[in-house]
């Protein structure tokens, strides 16, 4: 793969926090922890959008005897303090309050969701719309807006983001008609589900999403089962985009065998082919306490999304590039390796894949469209 075909677009120097929205009520020394795990689409005029995730950190989270975590309220951003005495900090992205069944995390940043206009090839960057930035704005939202993921279906642009809040960890729905402007229409599901994507279509007429649902307990297959229990592929339906019905059927699963044996979940929005559906997932296989993150993709049936054609878990589409982020390598936070496929354009005749490169920056990768067939 050819350097101007791999290469990272937007990194967390490329941030300008004066213009952060935590400068309402946050007068302390931020960083950004990543820029990274981008919604991407196409907007009208043909540019492309990422929805870049920034995760906004203090640069001394620890004061005293305390950790703090930033948190949204309606008069301003404010900051909770919690005895470290009382928590356990062996990952940097947050904290766990110890002694507590069911187990409690807090935050070591607050995410909040930031435009960035791309030309038509992804080579350059138009704009930065801070004005457009997304930022928490409800109860359930309180502790950060993670993670968007951008479908265009029926003419406009649906957005699921990941709700990160004490009320509940959910997923909630924004709607734009132009691509770049969106309004919040609340949580679609309660409950903790990190990869919640629409179909670009509308399979049988209905509304068609990806889901993960994750839990604190998972059920074991049979020894002679290929398939291994825990957070997989779910498939969901609605008749309006809102309300959504679970299908009865198991979608993509971790099979043993291969290097995705500790959890399987979406990365791009299904796309329609001649072939069927493609869409490309995010394997990770166990190592440390993050995993390792690698992309793959699979093709699923034109008229039955829940019938799965191909589906390609052994061989990685993408993995992460170590060269990518070597120029700003002392920015790096996680020990191991992870890429995480947030989007797809098509681009002719190849495809314009977006992800997250370490949970730091964000890549574009262009792929022909040959090595889908």
């Amino acid at each position: 793969m050819a350097a101007d075909d791999d290469f990272l677009i937007f990194r967390p120097d490329d941030v300008d926090l004066s213009r952060s929205p935590l400068r309402n009520g946050v007068d302390e020394p931020t960083h950004v922890l990543g820029a990274f795990n981008p919604g991407f689409a196409r907007l009208p005029g043909g540019n492309l959008l990422l929805m870049v995730r920034v995760a906004e950190a203090l640069r001394d989270p620890v004061d005293g005897d305390s950790a703090r975590a930033i948190r949204w309220t309606k008069q301003g951003y404010v900051l909770d303090r919690h005895p470290v005495a009382g928590i356990d900090m062996d990952d940097p992205r947050q904290f766990a309050l110890k002694d507590r069944n069911p187990r409690l995390l807090g935050l070591t940043s607050l995410s909040w969701l930031l435009p960035v206009e791309l030309s038509k090839d992804a080579s350059k960057i138009v704009k930065v719309h801070y004005d457009k930035a997304i930022q928490p704005s409800a109860g359930f939202l309180d502790y950060g807006v993670e993670d968007a993921r951008i479908s265009l279906v029926g003419g406009s642009w649906w957005m699921t983001v990941c709700g990160v809040s004490a009320e509940r960890h959910c997923t909630a729905m924004y709607h734009s008609v132009n691509g770049l402007d969106y309004k919040l229409l609340g949580v679609v599901l309660d409950h903790q589900n990190k990869d919640m994507i629409l179909f670009e279509g509308k399979p049988g007429g209905k509304y068609m999403a990806l889901t993960r649902p994750l839990g604190e307990v998972y059920f074991a297959y049979p020894d002679d089962s290929p398939w291994l229990g825990g957070p997989s592929i779910n498939m969901a339906q609605s008749p309006d985009g809102l309300h959504w019905k679970p299908l009865d059927t198991p979608g993509i699963r971790a099979r043993k065998g291969t290097s995705s044996t500790q959890r399987i979940g979406g990365g791009s929005q299904p796309v329609l082919t001649p072939e069927g559906w493609m869409l490309i997932y995010h394997g990770v296989e166990k190592q440390g306490a993050v995993g390792v993150y690698r992309s793959f993709w699979a093709l699923l049936d034109k008229d039955d999304p829940s019938k799965i054609l191909r589906l390609e878990d052994e061989t990685p589409l993408l993995e992460a590039n170590p060269a990518l982020t070597d120029p700003i390598a002392h920015q790096l936070y996680l020990p191991t390796p992870v890429v995480f496929t947030t989007g797809v354009a098509d681009a002719g005749d190849h495809y314009i894949v977006a992800s997250g490169e370490a949970d730091l920056a964000c890549r574009i990768t262009r792929i022909s469209k040959e090595r889908f067939l």
